[in-house]
């Protein structure tokens, strides 16, 4: 899988959290990993297991970042608190917030481009430049430290 499919299905997993219970992540996840939701006939799917080591850790380490990173987004995003977000922009800024200021891999501009298509593909109409803001601030605010 290339990186962009690899993120989008961490978006997924991410989003999926938010309505399942922590204790049930884990078991959520094999499922999603046997099924695809891109798969019509829920046929069992196979993932290579370096794309879901990945995806599980990449998943891992945004969680565990989720306090500081909603502190970020809550400082950020004037008039929106995380609790007010919807859930699927909120899982697209957790992600891309967790890779501009933890994933040293992943250049800061990837980060809020890949953010932005992904509001594109799974966001409301407004998502997108709603995202693009918010991460453009953030962008802004690390350059002037």
């Amino acid at each position: 899988m290339n990186r962009s499919k690899l993120r989008e299905n961490i978006f997924k997993l991410l989003y999926t959290a938010e309505f399942q219970e922590k204790e049930e992540m884990p078991q959520q996840m094999s499922l999603y990993f046997t099924y695809s939701d891109d798969n019509d006939e829920d046929e069992e799917v196979t993932v290579s297991e370096k794309d879901q080591t990945y995806m599980e850790e990449k998943y891992h380490h945004v969680t565990e970042h989720i306090p500081e990173i909603d502190e970020m987004l809550n400082r950020t995003s004037e008039g929106w608190k995380t609790t007010r977000m919807g859930k699927v922009d909120l899982a697209i800024l957790r992600l891309a917030v967790y890779e501009m200021k933890f994933d040293e891999d992943v250049p800061v501009g990837v980060a809020i481009n890949e953010a932005v298509e992904l509001a594109k593909r799974f966001g409301r109409d407004q998502s997108p430049s709603f995202i693009n803001g918010i991460l453009g601030k953030l962008a802004r605010e690390e350059d002037e430290k």
